[in-house]
């Protein structure tokens, strides 16, 4: 009789993540949980018990001060000494994890979160999009294909058909967007997915889409609490976004920076309370250039 060859999913963890994986899951669950057994390791990996002590043992000797083993809980528990190995297991992973698993879109056995606390997330709407057309728009910029879309956008009642280059997506926060060099208009053009009305099949691009150079740029921006706000509000401003002397130094592609001054309230500051408006942009004029303007 034939055997067969079908993974577990416990198998496919095994097999999907190796050594080093697990050192990074043993970091992971003394930090955030502050203990682990060799039961978290032999569970979440599909591994056998002997093997869980290996990875233990190795673990500590890389990093001897990070646990003590409690014989009476048989458990190892992290010291006060602990200091993490590996970036997944910094605070602003963690969260994340947290976040898109109260979102209900983390499958089990991706995350290495052990217990969690309670979690709400403020709902938002879903931007509905449609499976064919990003099948169609993946294709496209995988083969460097053009199509022809057809697109309602919001400042014309009437849709618009266009050949376009699909090159990149980009997501503004609140939904995505496909990059695109536009034949019609000769330029590069964000569009929202979820408005495109139909594409049509691959044709060959008239001709060659340039560099994309407000993609491939990017532009650093330099946050600052408002000067508006009294001392001790700057000063917790700035704990809250982990500033340095004063001010927060980021990049971003030239291509998306209108998505973010607007997401953080910095595309019109004037005449906003300072308890409402609590950063500011302390190199508005030299990104100036690159934001759009009201005519």
């Amino acid at each position: 009789m034939k055997t067969s060859t079908a993974l577990t999913p416990e198998s496919r963890t095994s097999t999907r993540w190796g050594p080093e994986k697990r050192l990074e899951f043993i970091d992971f669950r003394l930090r955030w949980d502050g203990r682990l057994n060799r039961a978290d390791i032999s569970d979440f990996f599909g591994i056998s018990t002997p093997q869980a002590s290996l990875d233990i043992a190795r673990y500590l000797e890389m990093a001897p001060r990070n646990a003590l083993y409690d014989r009476s809980e048989r458990t190892y528990i992290a010291t006060e000494a602990f200091q993490p190995l590996f970036p997944s297991s910094q605070p602003q992973k963690y969260l994340s994890d947290l976040q898109v698993q109260a979102y209900g879109i983390l499958n089990q056995g991706v995350s290495f979160l052990g217990w969690v606390p309670p979690v709400g997330v403020a709902p938002t709407p879903l931007r509905m999009l449609n499976a064919d057309t990003l099948i169609a728009l993946l294709g496209a910029i995988r083969r460097g294909r053009a199509l022809e879309m057809t697109y309602q956008s919001m400042t014309s009642t009437v849709p618009k058909k266009r050949l376009v280059s699909p090159k990149a997506f980009g997501h503004d926060g609140y939904r995505w967007h496909v990059r695109v060099f536009c034949h019609l208009e000769n330029g590069y053009r964000d569009f929202v997915v979820a408005r495109i009305l139909s594409l049509g099949g691959e044709l060959s691009p008239p001709m060659e889409p340039p560099q994309d150079l407000d993609w491939e740029t990017s532009i650093t921006l330099v946050l600052a609490p408002n000067p508006g706000l009294a001392e001790a509000h700057q000063r917790v401003i700035e704990l809250d976004y982990g500033m340095e002397n004063g001010e927060l130094r980021f990049q971003c592609r030239r291509a998306l920076l209108l998505y973010v001054v607007r997401n953080l309230g910095l595309d019109d500051v004037s005449g906003k309370n300072p308890k409402a408006q609590q950063i500011i942009l302390r190199n508005r004029p030299e990104i100036e250039a690159f934001l759009p303007h009201s005519s």
